[in-house]
């Protein structure tokens, strides 16, 4: 069965979401090296996270120039970040990434 491009694009969020909450994955470049996707695409999905209400900013690390820190989770809106822990396996699946990244 197809899986919607709604559904995958929703998952992509969570997912993103949940790799820079867990502190897995809090950066672009982390986030490509987790999950294969370009660096726009990281980019616009970080993004997109306000349009599900998932509060997100950066960080800008101290003393340092360009863009350099990380991205944090401030709030998780209506998401239940519970329910993205308990189906990693399947969103993982449905988007064809490596689990190897939540198993750590």
């Amino acid at each position: 069965m197809q899986t919607s491009k709604t559904r995958t694009s929703f998952y992509r969020r969570l997912y993103v979401a949940y790799l820079i909450c867990s502190g897995r994955a809090c950066s672009v470049p982390a986030l490509m090296e987790a999950t294969g996707m370009p660096r726009r695409t990281a980019q616009d999905t970080i993004a997109a996270l306000a349009e599900l209400d998932i509060e997100c900013e950066f960080e800008q690390a101290g003393g340092s120039r360009n863009h350099i820190g990380r991205y944090r989770i401030k709030d998780w809106g209506a998401i239940d970040p519970r329910w993205v822990e308990r189906n990693l396996a399947n969103i993982c699946q449905v988007l064809d990434y490596p689990m190897s990244q939540v198993e750590k």
